[in-house]
């Protein structure tokens, strides 16, 4: 059912209150012109009051107020209410009333018909208005229309652009509405008077605007890479597998391969799973997001669902990409239980529903240290392609860390015993050992030693108590949880 299908069965069906969240008022007018054959729409927007639909006009400088009792009479024929931006307007008590009078009289009185549209870029609903609202999100153009406007975009221009490169353009540009992807042909086409690959460069840069604007998402620099990951070596070939899909995403898709949805890594902290999620996206070649759901939630009935919505709209505008939600126990802990928080619950369904059904490039990095308090459909097969437990280090991935660490700050010599480091470092995380190499190095520097020795290295680890110490019992219980699950080891097993 297309957009105003839709729309026009909320209408039919009496909903009174129809709320658009969209910034692209020419693209909503359209529809509405559409809709409108038999009704009569009257417009309001903050800075003029009542203006002309058709012109956009000012006809008179009502208040909100003063224009919604213009309508509490009689109305034997269909009237559209388009009220624009007006977000910050409808938490007062008058415009509540108001707007609840028009709405009940809409769906109990035989000779009254009036429609209201609230047409604004941030969502807003005032619990009393809760009940009579539907919010209808206008969906994005899908590959097909993205095709199409770039198509009608050439044939305007009179210019001829590759079919090869219309479908990589139409991946770059999912996630934009129409009136963006049009703009964003025009600022290429007025940098070079044609369309060329270079623009997906440029499509990157607007991509990244949207998200430092929104302030949901943040956008990381980076310069770690695969290869200052210490072991994990199950981890590192499934990724480079998965990393010859990102790389030839277009191939990868009309070959018939499914775009990979993501991974859960679990662990306890400082065994390198944020640095994993750094790796990811430097192996991939895509832009790393940050997702912090915390910052997402609101005080409006509707605000963190929103929210959520947009950030996850801003991730598939950057797609390919990856999205690294970090800690996200702590985001869904308890969601679905009896006394758990309804926006929690809430918020934690829509993010399920969109992992099990997503058809974007976004890869996503979620990263724990316990999983027990997650609600267990989120560790059913099919969210993520892949579960990984990462451990304490095995032998060979403590002397592979200890020697990256050494050569990385230009102290490694052949006098370091390698082995003789390993039995002093068992059960400790690559975030230990690195703590304990810095600490080395800088004692080295304030003592004005010549090279760094075994022995300052050990006695540097005498002083340190490592994780596996200070958190025995959480990771007992944790080892205990992943027992029961279809869990991969991210280290290969042997040992030295």
């Amino acid at each position: 059912m297309n957009t105003v299908d839709k729309i026009s069965s909320y209408i039919e069906a009496l909903r009174p209150i129809l709320y658009i969240p969209t910034f692209d008022f020419n693209s909503f007018d359209n529809i509405i012109k559409e809709l409108s054959s038999k009704s009569k729409i009257y417009e309001f927007n903050e800075g003029l009051g009542y203006v002309n639909f058709e012109t956009k006009n000012q006809e008179t400088a009502y208040t909100l107020e003063e224009f919604l009792n213009l309508f509490l009479t009689e109305q034997t024929q269909p009237i559209y209410l388009v009220l624009k931006d007006v977000h910050n307007l409808i938490d007062n008590h008058k415009i509540i009333s108001l707007l609840k009078s028009i709405a009940l009289k809409t769906i109990y009185e035989d000779n009254y018909y009036v429609t209201i549209f609230i047409v604004a870029t941030k969502l807003n609903i005032p619990t009393e208005l809760e009940k009579l609202i539907t919010v209808y999100d206008t969906p994005l153009p899908n590959r097909a229309k993205i095709i199409e406007t770039i198509n009608d975009f050439s044939q305007s221009m009179k210019i001829t652009i590759d079919t090869h490169l219309v479908n990589e353009l139409a991946l770059s540009l999912k996630g934009f509405s129409k009136f963006e992807i049009i703009q964003i042909l025009n600022f290429a086409y007025q940098k070079s008077g044609t369309v060329e690959k270079k623009d997906t460069q440029l499509i990157l840069e607007e991509k990244e605007q949207i998200i430092k604007k929104s302030g949901m998402i943040e956008i990381l620099n980076f310069k770690e890479g695969i290869n200052d990951i210490g072991g994990l070596d199950n981890l590192k070939k499934w990724l480079y597998n998965k990393s010859k899909i990102f790389n030839n995403l277009e191939s990868a898709l009309e070959f018939g391969v499914e775009t990979p949805s993501g991974m859960l890594i679990v662990g306890m902290p400082g065994c390198g799973k944020s640095l994993t999620a750094k790796a990811t996206a430097r192996l991939f070649n895509v832009p790393l997001l940050r997702l912090d759901i915390g910052k997402l939630l609101g005080k409006y009935v509707g605000e963190s669902e929103e929210n959520m919505r947009r950030a996850i709209g801003m991730a598939e505008a950057v797609s390919p990409c990856v999205l690294w939600i970090d800690e996200i126990e702590k985001a869904f802990a308890g969601a679905g239980d009896a006394g758990g928080n309804e926006v929690t619950t809430r918020l934690f369904g829509y993010f399920l529903t969109w992992m099990q059904e997503k058809k974007s490039s976004v890869f996503v990095v979620a990263t724990s240290n316990d999983i027990s308090n997650l609600p267990p459909e989120f560790l059913r097969k099919g969210r993520f392609d892949e579960i990984f437990f990462v451990d304490f280090p095995n032998d060979e991935e403590r002397k592979n860390i200890i020697e990256l660490h050494l050569k990385k700050r230009k102290k490694w010599n052949k006098n370091i015993d390698t082995i003789k480091l390993l039995k002093e470092t068992q059960g400790y995380s690559g975030a230990d050992i690195e703590a304990v190499i810095k600490d080395t190095i800088e004692k080295a520097f304030i003592n004005e030693w010549k090279e760094i020795r075994t022995k300052n290295i050990l006695d540097e680890l005498a002083d340190t108590k490592p994780m596996s110490v200070s958190l025995k019992d959480k990771i007992e219980s944790l080892k205990t949880t992943l027992d029961k699950l279809d869990v991969n080891n991210a280290s290969k097993n042997d040992n030295l």
